[in-house]
């Protein structure tokens, strides 16, 4: 299991602590996005290996990193910021690829806080939640600069090689927002970055797939 984390002290190590309880995750990797506070520490306190990036490279640059350390068949990748986080939850999201039904798991939040499901319910692609054998995160190894269009990338990807995808219901489940973490005008400004990582990775995405 894969967590990429900037700054994220506050949620990261509850979050380690649930996957360290299933059974079928054998190691929990959190990769530190050139943290400034504690999210290291915090992960190694409850358990994680942790790998820590010298400067804050965006989520695609974490996820890669992970990727490119993992030795497991099947990757799950997490959010370090979800609360309301429990073992079943992730039991669930990996049973389908487990069992050989989906090629893709992906969560999607409902009855955790209103913001949070409605952005999933409008979105769901933009999961960070999501479990797939090694070659279904492929893109990742090329998208080191696609800070937060990870998600469309491999739901793209996902999409052009014909892959089983299964949504899976996370309840109970939210997550702290940017404006929650860093205030109401840096998280804005934080959030017009992450929807321009979009835009600029799906022109990308679609080039690829002609």
């Amino acid at each position: 299991m894969i967590i990429p984390a900037y700054n994220e002290e506050a949620t990261v190590g509850p979050v380690v602590d649930a996957a360290r309880k299933v059974d079928s995750v054998a190691e929990v990797l959190v990769v530190s996005d050139g943290s400034t506070d504690r999210t290291a520490e915090v992960a190694r306190r409850h358990g994680a290996r942790v790998i820590e990036l010298p400067r804050n490279s965006g989520k695609a640059a974490a996820m890669r990193a992970g990727l490119l350390s993992a030795t497991w068949g099947v990757v799950l990748f997490l959010d370090a910021d979800l609360i309301g986080l429990r073992p079943e939850h992730i039991a669930r999201l990996l049973d389908p690829v487990l069992t050989g039904r989906a090629d893709v798991s992906i969560g999607v939040m409902r009855h955790g806080r209103p913001v949070t499901d409605l952005a999933q319910v409008v979105a769901p692609f933009l999961s960070g939640m999501r479990a797939g054998r090694t070659e279904v995160f492929e893109p990742l190894r090329d998208l080191g600069e696609a800070g937060w269009g990870a998600e469309v990338a491999l739901t793209l990807w996902a999409r052009e090689h014909k892959m089983r995808v299964v949504e899976v219901r996370v309840e109970g489940v939210t997550q702290r927002m940017k404006e929650e973490k860093v205030g109401l005008a840096k998280g804005f400004m934080a959030r017009l970055r992450m929807y321009w990582d979009i835009v600029r990775v799906v022109p990308k995405s679609e080039r690829a797939r002609r």
